[in-house]
């Protein structure tokens, strides 16, 4: 397997015309997956998790050379990738009038008839539970629990501090525990 390019490699052939296109490759293969499971995460349908990964990095193409070296890379990709995801969930809600824990239902509706889901039934009763979260927390335990991200990391993601991370985190985590061992989360 070929070694990993660094982020520093991937900017400056971006800065380059010449590599501007190889350079934008490397960055989709090192980030993609990634962020398809991020976004994948949060909306659950596979069509939907396409549609914002690609517009998460057409975002990308377009604002790297304006890219800062005051945060890494994939924070920066994972903040763009974030910002979409809320804001396609955000629509839904204005559009069908509902609120993010009737989107959350409806996804988890989804999920379960899902030709891409091949989860077992704790798999599924641990998606469900996690539908069930409010939006911030959902965010933050699927970045600290599934993407495996330090708290240093979604804190400058979401911009927001380490401590109310741990908070939000241990509060998701305690919500899951109770609706799965409780076993109310139902098929």
């Amino acid at each position: 397997m070929k070694e990993q390019v660094e982020d520093s490699e991937i900017l400056l052939k971006f800065s380059i015309e010449d590599t501007k296109n190889e350079a934008f490759n490397l960055l989709l293969i090192k980030y993609q997956q990634k962020i398809y499971w991020h976004i994948r995460r949060m909306v659950l349908d596979h069509e939907d998790a396409d549609d914002l990964v690609q517009d998460t990095f057409v975002k990308v193409w377009k604002n790297l050379e304006k890219f800062r070296n005051d945060a890494q890379l994939f924070t920066w990709i994972y903040r763009i990738a974030t910002n979409e995801c809320i804001t396609f969930l955000n629509k839904k809600k204005q559009k069908y009038n509902i609120s993010f824990e009737e989107v959350g239902a409806e996804e988890a509706e989804k999920l379960i008839s899902s030709s891409y889901f091949d989860g077992d039934k704790l798999a599924l009763k641990l998606q469900k539970a996690i539908l069930s979260l409010p939006e911030k927390q959902r965010l933050i335990f699927n970045m600290k629990y599934f993407d495996e991200l330090k708290y240093t990391e979604i804190a400058d993601i979401l911009g927001t501090s380490v401590g109310a991370l741990k908070a939000s985190y241990h509060l998701a985590a305690k919500k899951i525990e109770t609706l799965i061992l409780n076993d109310e989360i139902k098929f």
